[in-house]
């Protein structure tokens, strides 16, 4: 399934383009991922998870 509605991380407009026309920021697609009991990438996934904001609560110096 393709999803067409994306999301501005800058400034949260819904958009379809690739580039948010509102404030020229990068855009993600706003829907989780689909629910699988399988989950092969779950431990990788939520690892990434917690590095991510790990830096993001380290440059913002708290």
């Amino acid at each position: 399934m393709k999803f067409l509605l994306r999301k501005c991380i800058v400034c949260g407009e819904y958009t379809f383009k690739e580039v948010c026309p509102y404030c020229g920021g990068n855009v993600r697609i706003p829907h989780p991922s689909r629910f699988s009991i399988e989950d092969r990438v779950g431990k990788w996934r939520r690892q990434q998870k917690r590095e991510f904001y790990m830096k993001r609560e380290t440059s913002r110096g708290t």
